[in-house]
């Protein structure tokens, strides 16, 4: 065989394989269990491909990166994971890097550490490094991991700063630029534990055309492009959906409690799946009388699935 059948059957190999891989997002809210059954974990190495994949972890979000790296390379270890690597980034000088680079070039999955999303943003937003994690996923159909603040950067608008008041307070959120996987929602983690309801309504009433998602800990939304979702771990997703409502937020000062009317809410408890219908995973709920989208969560769906050109 000469090299140049070689290597048309190598390419025909990996247009196959992009073909059946649509990508994935593993987005998680944070506290995902690292030592015991470790459910998350291993669902994001079925995602990227089983124990022989390439996995590289980024914790450009943390200050303390060495330690971060130490917890995740015990436990992808303990998961047979043999190839998986810590992509240590401290300037947007690193991500620009060529070396670096390449290390998520090839990678089967990228998974990207808690601690500040700022931080994460400041570092990797716009750099040669952010857009190949975004032909890795569209292009190359790799999986792409996040946990708390590597949660919240996968939307294109991120959450930087807010509190978690007892109610939604006009001016106590601020939104900046995330990495954009995803478009027309705002993500926030550790949701039910540290009761960030009344900040992803505060979020959704200054700005109605985006969807909150709320991520409990030890929770993963899981979004196949162009597929459907599906909710693993111990808790729930919270949807907030104000396109639809009534709020007099433009009329009341900074600090004040806006009024808020048909706000839609949709609570996903693990376990929950839905597919886009049309789609094969929609074809196999019918044929075993699954789950059928409801009409409310229809167009959440085809947005969170949409499979966006490279950006």
């Amino acid at each position: 065989m000469t090299a140049q059948e070689k290597n048309a059957i190598a390419q025909a190999e990996q247009a196959e394989k992009v073909a059946k891989s649509h990508g994935h997002l593993v987005i998680i809210g944070g506290g995902e269990d690292k030592q015991n059954d470790m459910a998350i974990l291993k669902r994001f190495v079925e995602l990227c491909g089983g124990p022989d994949a390439k996995i590289v972890v980024i914790t450009a979000a943390s200050s303390v990166a060495e330690n971060m790296w130490d917890t995740y390379d015990r436990a992808f270890a303990d998961l047979g994971v043999s190839r998986h690597s810590h992509l240590h980034l401290q300037s947007r000088h690193d991500a620009n890097d060529e070396r670096h680079v390449r290390d998520v070039v090839d990678a089967d999955g990228i998974f990207m550490t808690g601690g500040d999303q700022k931080r994460l943003l400041a570092i990797i937003g716009g750099t040669a490094l952010d857009a190949e994690m975004h032909a890795a996923l569209k292009l190359r159909g790799a999986c792409i991991g996040g946990t708390s603040a590597g949660a919240s950067a996968m939307s294109g608008h991120m959450l930087a700063q807010g509190r978690a008041e007892l109610h939604p307070e006009k001016g106590s959120v601020s939104l900046g630029a995330g990495l954009g996987f995803l478009h027309k929602v705002v993500i926030d983690q550790h949701f039910s534990e540290r009761q960030r309801l009344s900040r992803l309504l505060s979020i959704v009433a200054q700005n109605p055309y985006l969807q909150g998602i709320g991520i409990d800990e030890d929770t993963a939304l899981i979004v196949e492009r162009g597929v459907g979702i599906e909710v693993v771990g111990e808790g729930a997703v919270t949807i907030v959906d104000g396109r639809t409502m009534s709020t007099n937020v433009a009329e009341i000062a900074n600090h004040e409690t806006p009024e808020l009317i048909d706000v839609r809410l949709h609570l996903l408890p693990a376990g929950s799946r839905y597919a886009l219908p049309g789609s094969s995973e929609d074809d196999d709920a019918r044929r075993s009388d699954g789950p059928r989208i409801p009409p409310p969560l229809l167009e959440f769906l085809e947005n969170i699935t949409k499979r966006n050109p490279l950006s």
